[in-house]
């Protein structure tokens, strides 16, 4: 019994140091930026398969932690071969000209209970505009799992114009939710 007793402190010490570790490397077979708009009214949920992170989320210092997030707008997936190629024009992304989107926190704030909001500018089809993005983050095992979203105004980005920009067809909210899973730093 008084070994067990002397074990409590080593292994309270070990959980608090998994917790309080700082997550900067970003594991994308585990992660996940989807979408969901409404063309309709009926809902019409994407994907996108590759994009990059460069990450620093410690939870004991949440006003320190940095994101910067680039996504390969090629890579969309909304389903049929023909909705893709479609979303890769003119009309909508423009990949030949903005082949990327980019996210860069300029601030994050805890909000209790496991969950923070961050901001910064988005650039999307060459217009930046203020994101902002609840989330939760909690340690699973060595990971750490960042969970959240946030609405865009698809129409402030220049997303579906021409005869796309009517509303009534495609409504002009997009719900953006993204699952990430990172390691902590001097993790392989």
């Amino acid at each position: 019994m008084k070994r067990a007793w002397l074990a409590l402190p080593c292994i309270l010490a070990a959980a608090f140091a998994a917790q309080a570790a700082e997550y900067t490397r970003l594991l994308p077979e585990h992660s996940r930026i989807a979408f969901v708009s409404r063309q309709m009214g009926v809902p019409v949920e994407g994907e996108f398969r590759r994009y990059s992170a460069e990450l620093r989320f410690d939870p004991a210092r949440p006003e320190a932690a940095r994101a910067v997030i680039e996504i390969d707008l090629a890579s969309v997936d909304a389903g049929p071969r023909e909705v893709n190629e479609e979303l890769l024009g003119r009309n909508w992304f423009h990949v030949r000209q903005h082949p990327a989107a980019r996210f860069e926190s300029a601030s994050v704030r805890s909000l209790g209970g496991g969950r923070y909001e961050v901001r910064g500018p988005l650039t999307l089809k060459g217009r930046t505009r203020e994101a902002v993005a609840a989330f939760s983050f909690r340690p699973q095992g060595r990971h750490g799992v960042f969970e959240g979203g946030f609405a865009l105004k698809r129409l402030d980005f220049g997303i579906g114009e021409g005869p796309w920009g009517d509303t009534g067809t495609v409504a002009d909210e997009v719900q953006v939710r993204f699952r990430f899973v990172a390691e902590p730093a001097g993790k392989p």
